[in-house]
C-alpha cells in the first residue's frame, strides 16, 4: 500500500517521469516531442512489486482539505442560464425519439439508456441495421461540464454532440439535415413544440435546434452521491474503507488526470502512457487533429457513476471495475496494484454512484406519427 513516505516518494518520482515525457494535458498546455515518447516507450523498466506495510504502520486515511479542492468547482464560476421548461421537454422527447433514425428504430436512449446511468452495457453500440460503432458509448450523465464531448473531443459542447449521431451512418444514419427536418415536420406535435421553443427562427425545425433542445435536457442529467457530500464537507459521508481507497487513489497519482468536479472530463491524455495500450487500432484524437502527437490520446472520462457504467475505456476492453483499475495502474502509471489496493479504490469509486431522478428522465408519450417513407429520405 502506498501510504509510507518512501512509497509516496517513489510514486511522485514515477509521476514526475510521466510529466517529463509529456502526458497531454488541457488543450493549449505543453506537449511532448514524439522522439522522446518513442524512446521512453521502448526503455520502460519492468514493473517491480511493492511491499505492503502492516496495518499498524499505515497512516490515518483522513485527507488534507487542500487536496480535496482539486475535486471542487472553480470558485466564482458562473452557472449557465437554466433552459426553459419547454425547451427541456422538447429535448426529452427528442432524446427518446426513434423517428430521428433512418429506420425509425434507434433513439439516443438506445445507446445512452437513462435508467442504466446513460450507457447500454456493450463494448460498442448497435445502430441502424445492426451496424456496430467503433467506440464504447460514454455516459451522458454529468457530461455537460466536460472539456469536450466524444472520446476524441471532436464536439465542444453537448449541444454539438447531440446532433452528431443522427447523421452518423453507424448510429442513427439519417442521410442529411433535410431528412431530419422532414421526419419531424411530419409529426404535428413537434411542429408546435419547435415553434414555441424557437419563436424567433424562420425555420424552427433544424438540426442545430434539435441539438440545442437535446443539450438543454442533458444539462439536467446531473447526479449527486455520498462522494459529493464528502467533498462538500461531510466527513462522515464515506466509510473508513472508502476513505482508504481515496488515499490509495491519491498516493498512486491517479488524481493528476482524474480531477475536477466530475473526477475527470477536464483534459485529454495518451492512453498507455507508461506501457503501450494493447488495442492500437483506434488512434484517438490524431484522426481529428491529424497530429502524430495526438496518437492514442483520448478524453479522460469522469469517474462519476463509474461503478454502473461497465464495460470501460474507449474500446470497452475492461468488463468490470476491478479490471479497469488494474489496467490503468499498469498502462498509465507502471504500477501493478495488489488485490487490497484494487479493492480499496473500487470501494471508493462506488461511493460516487449517484441518484437518478425518475421524474426527470421519464419517457414521454410516443409521438405516434409515422415518419416519411424511406424512399423520401
Amino acid at each position: 500500500m502506498p501510504g509510507t513516505p518512501g512509497d509516496r516518494e517513489t510514486n511522485m518520482l514515477k509521476l514526475s517521469t510521466l510529466c517529463a515525457v509529456g502526458l497531454l494535458v488541457l488543450t493549449g498546455c505543453g506537449r511532448k516531442a514524439p522522439a522522446v515518447v518513442a524512446a521512453h516507450t521502448v526503455a520502460a523498466p519492468a514493473v517491480q512489486p511493492r511491499p505492503v506495510p502492516p496495518a499498524a504502520a499505515r497512516t490515518v486515511d483522513e485527507i488534507n482539505p487542500r487536496l480535496l479542492r482539486r475535486f471542487q468547482p472553480v470558485a466564482g464560476a458562473a452557472a449557465p442560464q437554466a433552459p426553459s421548461p419547454d425547451k427541456v421537454a422538447l429535448g426529452r422527447a427528442l432524446f427518446y425519439e426513434k423517428h430521428l433514425s433512418r429506420d425509425g428504430r434507434v433513439a439516443c436512449n438506445n445507446c445512452h439508456a437513462l435508467t442504466r446511468f446513460g450507457i447500454d452495457g456493450r463494448s460498442t453500440s448497435t445502430g441502424v441495421a445492426g451496424k456496430r460503432g467503433g467506440r464504447n458509448a460514454p455516459t451522458v450523465y454529468n457530461a455537460a461540464t466536460h472539456i469536450a464531448q466524444f472520446w476524441d473531443g471532436r464536439a465542444g459542447t453537448i449541444e454539438e454532440q447531440a446532433a452528431g449521431p443522427i447523421l452518423n451512418p453507424l448510429e442513427m444514419a439519417m442521410p442529411n439535415e433535410q431528412a431530419v427536418v422532414a421526419a419531424l415536420q411530419a409529426i404535428p406535435t413537434y411542429v408546435d413544440m419547435f415553434r414555441r421553443v424557437f419563436p424567433g427562427d424562420r425555420q424552427p425545425i433544424s438540426l442545430k435546434n434539435v441539438g440545442e433542445a437535446i443539450g438543454a435536457f442533458e444539462r439536467g442529467l446531473v447526479t449527486t452521491s455520498r462522494w459529493d457530500r464528502y467533498i462538500a464537507g461531510d466527513s462522515t459521508a464515506l466509510t473508513a474503507q472508502e476513505k482508504h481507497g481515496l488515499r490509495v487513489f491519491l498516493d498512486t497519482g491517479c488524481m493528476e488526470c482524474h480531477t475536477g468536479p466530475q473526477v475527470g472530463g477536464t483534459m485529454f491524455q495518451k492512453v498507455g502512457s507508461y506501457y503501450p495500450w494493447p488495442n492500437q487500432k483506434d488512434e484517438g484524437r490524431s484522426a481529428i487533429t491529424k497530429a502524430s502527437i495526438d496518437r492514442m490520446v483520448f478524453k479522460v472520462p469522469s469517474l462519476k457513476n463509474i461503478a454502473e457504467t461497465a464495460p470501460y475505456f474507449h474500446d470497452g476492453s475492461a468488463p468490470d471495475l476491478e479490471t479497469a483499475i488494474r489496467k490503468m495502474g499498469h498502462h498509465q502509471l507502471g504500477i501493478d496494484l495488489d488485490d487490497s489496493e484494487v479493492k480499496a479504490i473500487a470501494a471508493w469509486m462506488r461511493s460516487m454512484t449517484g441518484e437518478i431522478d425518475p421524474a426527470y428522465i421519464a419517457a414521454p408519450t410516443p409521438s405516434g406519427s409515422a415518419p416519411p417513407s424511406a424512399k423520401t429520405l
